[in-house]
């Protein structure tokens, strides 16, 4: 009955249009009310414990400034331009450079969304001027962006680490290899297709143009190092990390590069300036800058911007924690367990549910979300059946990445529409056949389980443990 009605109540406020955050919010606290024994206390209490007692949360805000600083800066084009100069002269190599470039940005940034506005406001424009379909460009740049959820550090892969209280350190480390790989997939088909329509390549740019686009990039490239080199080193936890993330990239977009803040007119180096006049009047710039930088109105909007969209992520979370609790305290997820393991289903069978189960629950629903309501029924039911928590996530995340370009409510396809200026019909069409690609991935991904857990297994391997 408890069951019943918290699942009809839910649905029935999203069938009427009711946000998702309000929607678990009112479902789990008229379920309280209503059907439970459960104290009414309890509402404030676990809305206060969602976001005061897991720590692993405090690193979305941070990523999300990072992200912000990043997005705002030319990090974007800086990484585009380094992209280019590695796999430009392949043919096809503008649209292989952009899947590279996602790759990158994705590594610095943890959102989908962000990763195609960021790369794809540059790339597609890029590829139609040198004569690539507009349709695969946006396509491309559509299902490359996913990559911003599933190469670490993935605001995602927090989600379900706080939702299942799994390592968040071992999801970033389980991501990395399956980013990879899904970015080699994409421009292995991209290099097929360009041989097939007789896309152009670029010309070869030489050493000095790839040595001078990797030096100009290396204010990003470095965050990659620091944050991912300081995780899988042990030296700091994933939110340790990204609060020093969310520093290092105020620092190189106000310092660094200048792409914003009081120093955004203010030369580098001036004609015939020594290499020590130089790094001395950059160094005390930038500390008599400094004081400015903070309430510069750029650096505020910057800030304001990751502020709105933390606090929607955090609500969203507070109340889908919310209605993770009504769901243990009811024992529904132990009972849901109990009805499937009766089944007698092998764990590869269960995995063909849990897929279908997650791929129809992206048409809907945001990541977050879905990760929030579905992880604690599928966690106890995945570990009866012997399956690794952390495969169990990547599998999840990579459904969460086809969920962001399946319609009606795939957040990759708005970017692109509002990039392109096309309609949503426009870029499902665009984006459909490259899913093709990302169903293979996410098959290889659910029945491989090495290629989630080789680089966590190995690193705990070198690290001693057992």
């Amino acid at each position: 009955m408890t069951t019943a009605a918290l699942f009809i109540i839910l649905f029935g406020c999203m069938v009427i249009g009711m946000p998702i955050a309000l929607a678990l919010g009112f479902s789990s606290v008229m379920t309280i009310l209503l059907f439970s024994n459960d104290s009414i206390a309890s509402i404030a209490l676990k809305l206060f414990e969602a976001v005061s007692e897991h720590y692993t949360l405090l690193a979305i805000p941070f990523f999300i400034l990072s992200s912000a600083f990043l997005s705002t800066g030319g990090v974007a084009r800086r990484l585009i331009r380094f992209a280019i100069a590695i796999v430009g002269h392949i043919r096809g190599g503008l649209a292989m450079a952009s899947v590279v470039a996602c790759m990158l940005f994705a590594a610095v940034s943890g959102s989908s969304p962000a990763t195609v506005a960021a790369i794809g406001s540059i790339v597609i424009a890029g590829m139609v001027h040198a004569g690539y379909p507009e349709s695969l460009a946006a396509g491309v740049i559509c299902n490359a962006g996913t990559l911003g959820i599933l190469i670490p550090p993935s605001i995602v892969m927090l989600v379900y680490a706080a939702a299942t209280e799994v390592s968040a350190a071992r999801m970033f480390m389980a991501g990395f290899i399956p980013g990879l790989m899904m970015g080699l997939m994409l421009m292995l088909v991209i290099y097929i297709v360009a041989r097939v329509k007789g896309l152009p390549a670029q010309k070869w740019p030489g050493i000095a143009e790839i040595a001078g686009a990797g030096f100009s990039a290396t204010g990003g490239i470095m965050l990659i190092v620091i944050v991912l080199g300081a995780i899988y080193g042990g030296v700091a936890s994933p939110t340790e990390a990204a609060a020093v993330s969310a520093v290092y990239a105020f620092m190189v977009a106000v310092f660094g590069y200048r792409d914003m803040g009081p120093l955004k007119t203010v030369a580098w180096r001036n004609e015939g300036e020594s290499m020590g006049a130089l790094v001395a009047r950059n160094l005390w710039q930038s500390v008599a800058a400094f004081p400015r930088s903070l309430i510069d109105a750029e650096v505020r909007r910057v800030i304001m911007d990751a502020a709105k969209v933390s606090i929607m992520l955090l609500f969203i979370i507070a109340n889908a924690m919310l209605f993770a609790h009504v769901l243990t305290t009811e024992r529904i997820p132990h009972s849901i367990a109990q009805t499937i393991v009766a089944w007698g289903l092998p764990a590869w069978g269960f995995l063909i549910i849990v897929n279908i189960l997650l791929l129809a629950a992206g048409n809907f629903m945001e990541p977050s979300a879905i990760l929030l309501i579905m992880a604690p029924i599928l966690f106890p039911i995945a570990t009866n059946l012997g399956i690794d928590p952390i495969h169990l996530g990547i599998i999840m995340v990579v459904n969460m990445e086809i969920g962001m370009i399946t319609p009606p409510v795939g957040l990759n396809l708005f970017v692109t529409a509002g990039i392109t200026g096309k309609s949503i019909l426009w870029v499902v069409r665009a984006a459909f056949p490259w899913l093709m690609v990302l169903l293979v991935f996410l098959v290889i991904i659910t029945y491989v389980p090495q290629v989630s857990l080789f680089l966590p297994e190995y690193i705990d391997h070198l690290k001693g443990y057992k």
